[in-house]
């Protein structure tokens, strides 16, 4: 059986924010022997979804449907699976093939992974890339113990938000950092949220720790937080970079190797469907039991295809708020 459905198609690389080129279609997935048609209920809209209309993925094929993260139903395949409600993303899906901003998705079944049911389609899709993130970040730099310190610098952002919830389902002290003090309110699951604006966030830390600073520091936005990162780490402690806007930074070797520190870098870019999937799946748990919380929805941020540039335009403006298309609106 073929299905038809309404999807996002970017031809070329778009010239600019206000220019992203997204047309509407009607178009039928291909479905190789073995792999699955999902109908998609929702799907998130993160930067790197933006950021590849713009040129600024290498990896990024055109002609294609964006979008990398979803929630939905299988409705055809493997008979086990179809009728099963799934949710995922993928560093391939969206970039170097087609993806989630569609009616229909066609993934391997190695890629296809139960949804919480604790989890709504919205909540589950909005889920994805911050959360993956976050994870894997964290669980390269060793994972998160009880009672660690764990400080999120650029905590406001979505990944910043699902490090600190992931931090703290883990037991660990969490502190976060922002640079404005509108945004103290996006963040959840920290003991202390830090204005860098008024307040000296490493000193501030190691204060509320008695001079210990933190174990793991997850640098969400790379150069403005780097030299505040490394002084706010405790002796053995890692930083986790994520992203960055400047490439180069002031390095202080000897501090480095006397404070004993490691540096970790995450691209979930390099990572299939199938492995962010069993990421996905690592946490499944946590949402099912609510010791993680997912992103609070907000309705206002929920946008039909055919609205997807404003869409588009919101996320890449930094909205802290998860942003989501609902492709049967």
């Amino acid at each position: 059986m073929s299905r038809a459905g309404s999807a996002l198609r970017v031809s070329v690389k778009a010239p600019g924010p206000e220019a992203l080129g997204l047309s509407l279609e009607e178009r039928t997935p291909e479905l190789p022997p073995g792999w699955c048609l999902v109908e998609v209920a929702a799907a998130g809209v993160n930067p790197s979804d933006v950021k590849a209309l713009l040129g600024a993925m290498p990896k990024a094929v055109f002609p294609r449907t964006p979008g990398r993260d979803f929630a939905g139903t299988v409705v055809e395949g493997p008979p086990e699976l179809v009728g099963t409600e799934v949710w995922g993303s993928g560093g391939d899906v969206g970039i170097s093939r087609d993806g989630s901003h569609a009616r229909y998705l066609a993934l391997p079944a190695e890629a296809v992974f139960r949804k919480p049911a604790r989890l709504s389609m919205r909540e589950a899709a909005a889920v994805g890339v911050p959360f993956v993130t976050a994870e894997v970040g964290l669980r390269e730099a060793g994972g998160v113990k009880p009672g660690q310190v764990v400080l999120v610098l650029g905590a406001n952002g979505r990944v910043g938000q699902a490090a600190c919830r992931i931090a703290a389902a883990a037991g660990a002290r969490v502190f976060a950092a922002v640079r404005r003090p509108e945004a103290t309110a996006a963040v959840r699951g920290a003991e202390a949220v830090f204005d860098s604006s008024g307040t000296d966030v490493a000193q501030a830390v190691r204060e509320a720790t008695g001079g210990h600073g933190a174990d793991l520091v997850f640098n969400c936005v790379g150069s403005p937080w780097f030299s505040t990162g490394n002084a706010a780490m405790a002796h053995g402690a890692t930083q986790i970079f994520i992203a960055t806007q400047d490439r180069a930074v002031p390095f202080d070797i000897f501090a480095f190797y006397r404070g004993q520190h490691r540096y970790v870098g995450i691209d979930t870019l390099a990572l299939s469907a199938a492995e962010t999937g069993a990421v996905l799946d690592g946490l499944r748990p946590g949402f099912e039991s609510g010791a993680l919380s997912p992103y609070e929805i907000e309705p206002d941020y929920v946008f039909p295809l055919s609205r997807a540039a404003e869409a588009y335009r919101i996320v890449l403006g930094g909205a802290p708020q998860r942003v989501l298309l609902e492709p049967a609106a």
